[in-house]
C-alpha cells in the first residue's frame, strides 16, 4: 500500500488513477464498436454495419468518393459485397489514439460480381489495409480506408 504525506500527491495520484480507467474504459468501448462493425461487414448485415455509426461516413481512399450517409453507405457496401459474395476482413492489429483507432487488417474474397466498373473475374483477392476509425468520444462518427489498389487490380486482372 502506498502511504502519502501529502494531499497534493494523493490527488495527483488520484487524478492519474481516473485518467487511466476512463482512457482504458473508453478504449474498451471503441474496440467492441470496431469488432461488431467488422463482424457486420463480414457477415454482410448492412443495416448492422450502419448502425455501429453515430454517423454512416466512409471514405475508400482508393475509390476516391467518400460515401456519406447511409444511404451512400448502402451502396457502397451492398456493391462491395455483390462483388465479392465471400468477402472477409482480418484484423491482424488495433492501435489506440486520441480520437481514432488504427487496424491494420486483410480482405479476402472472390470477384463474382462488377465492381468499380470492372466485370467479374472470379479471382481471388487478399489485399493488406488499413482502416482508421474516427471517434468522437465512444461514438463512431467515419471509417477511413487505405489500401494499395493497383495490388487489388492486379489480383482481379485488370493489367495497367
Amino acid at each position: 500500500m502506498v502511504v502519502y504525506r501529502d494531499a497534493r500527491a494523493a490527488t495527483a495520484r488520484h487524478r492519474y488513477l481516473m485518467t487511466t480507467i476512463t482512457q482504458t474504459s473508453l478504449r474498451q468501448a471503441r474496440e467492441r464498436t470496431i469488432r461488431s462493425h467488422m463482424e457486420a461487414e463480414c457477415n454482410h448485415d448492412i443495416a448492422a454495419t450502419l448502425a455501429t455509426f453515430a454517423n454512416a461516413n466512409y471514405d475508400v481512399v482508393p475509390l476516391g468518393a467518400p460515401s456519406n450517409g447511409a444511404a451512400a453507405v448502402e451502396d457502397l457496401l451492398g456493391g462491395l459485397f455483390e462483388a465479392f459474395p465471400d468477402f472477409s476482413a482480418d484484423a491482424l492489429a488495433i492501435h489506440h489514439a486520441d480520437d481514432i483507432v488504427f487496424v491494420d487488417i486483410f480482405i479476402r474474397g472472390t470477384h463474382r460480381g462488377n465492381w468499380a466498373g470492372v466485370p467479374a473475374s472470379d479471382r481471388p483477392i487478399e489485399v493488406r489495409c488499413g482502416c482508421v476509425f474516427h471517434f468522437t468520444g465512444d461514438r463512431l462518427v467515419k471509417e477511413t480506408v487505405y489500401f494499395d489498389h493497383a495490388t487489388l487490380l492486379a489480383q482481379i486482372g485488370v493489367n495497367g
